[in-house]
């Protein structure tokens, strides 16, 4: 079983082309890393900035996959006006025929089949911080507010439990997220935690603090920014698998997204 987690930045290719294909590029991506599982972070769902593309929904067409879930972290844009999601909204979002509002998060496609979606609601921190983006040419900091956040889970039919998230880039609140999800892991139902993997941006760039004392890192890469990777801020966890238990399987910056794929293979 190939597993792939991969922030996607809304499908941006890097450096930026405003001539490029983006959809097409995305395609060949998806096609290239051969994924049975992929775990999503930073997708689009019916956003005018990305195409107004069910993003989700069209990895799994192209991966030949029937199942896909996508879990909106905030519906609207991240770049313009947002709010949080509410009551009446589809905290997930799988099956085309369902009717859900434009939104930002997370995905899961899978092509074995899903026994059970399942989300964590976790909440955004209460203050942001600066960051610093490229603007005609030069860095300017900006005060960026955070947003709630979730994890996603699918139980596969063959007893796996594969869980997505991407977590604050507010520093020790998203560790406190990541304590929140290994928990609620070991409440899903799965008795064998070797069949239990937690992956994604975490946005921690300290491996220690990421695994805790009962978790292992499953592969070792530096994974941001794609195109001269420095940091590894993405993962993928277990608590009984150890890397030397796995493939790692590595993939250089190829146009798109500002995160490098984190790939492995499991029997």
């Amino acid at each position: 079983m190939r597993i792939t987690s991969w922030n996607l930045l809304h499908g941006e290719v890097m450096p930026p082309d405003k001539e490029a294909d983006k959809t097409a590029v995305l395609a060949a991506e998806i096609a290239h890393l051969r994924s049975d599982v992929i775990g999503l972070q930073e997708v689009d769902y019916f956003l005018a900035r990305s195409g107004n593309h069910n993003q989700v929904g069209n990895i799994a067409t192209t991966m030949g996959a029937k199942d896909w879930a996508f879990a909106p972290s905030l519906m609207g844009s991240p770049d313009e006006d947002w709010r949080n999601p509410g009551d009446s909204d589809e905290l997930i979002v799988n099956d085309a025929s369902q009717i859900s509002l434009p939104g930002y998060g997370i995905g899961i496609v899978s092509k074995i089949p899903v026994t059970s979606w399942h989300r964590l609601n976790l909440k955004g921190s209460p203050i942001g911080v600066f960051m610093a983006f490229p603007v005609d040419g030069k860095l300017k900091r900006f005060y960026v507010r955070d947003h709630p956040r979730s994890a996603l889970a699918a139980k596969l039919d063959n007893g796996w439990l594969i869980i997505n998230t991407h977590l604050s880039f507010v520093p020790f609140f998203n560790f406190m997220q990541l304590y929140k999800i290994k928990k609620w892991a070991n409440t899903l139902g799965v008795e064998d935690q070797a069949k239990i993997i937690l992956m994604g941006d975490l946005n921690i760039p300290f491996l220690a603090f990421v695994r805790g004392f009962k978790w292992n890192s499953l592969a070792t890469q530096r994974t941001f920014p794609s195109w001269y990777p420095k940091v590894q801020i993405d993962f993928m966890l277990s608590q009984k698998l150890r890397a030397s238990d796995v493939q790692h399987i590595q993939y250089p910056h190829s146009g798109m997204s500002d995160h490098l794929p984190l790939q492995i293979e499991v029997d």
